[in-house]
């Protein structure tokens, strides 16, 4: 079975509850590929599980798979510790 074919299975094949590991599959099969054509036909498989998983994980289907806490609506995003200054820095003495 090609690469592209392994995409398009895990396109049609996938549920709520494998999308996450489908998603990680596919990327690695992705990898695979060096023609620019086959990965431009390979990408439209590859949108197309990346939007299963969003609309998923939108609706509570679970935590997506990479990380990352989720925040409750509405609320800000956690600030990262070292964040950088907007403007110039100050001349040093």
């Amino acid at each position: 079975m090609t690469v592209l074919e392994q995409l398009r299975a895990l396109y049609f094949g996938a549920t709520k509850a494998t999308v996450g590991d489908d998603f990680v599959r596919a990327i690695d099969l992705f990898k695979q590929l060096t023609v620019e054509e086959e990965r431009e036909k390979a990408a439209v498989f590859m949108e197309g599980i990346a939007e299963m998983r969003r609309e998923w994980a939108a609706e509570g289907g679970g935590p997506r798979k990479g990380g990352g806490k989720s925040q409750p609506p509405g609320s800000a995003p956690a600030r990262a510790v070292g964040r950088a200054r907007s403007g110039p820095r100050p001349p040093k003495p």
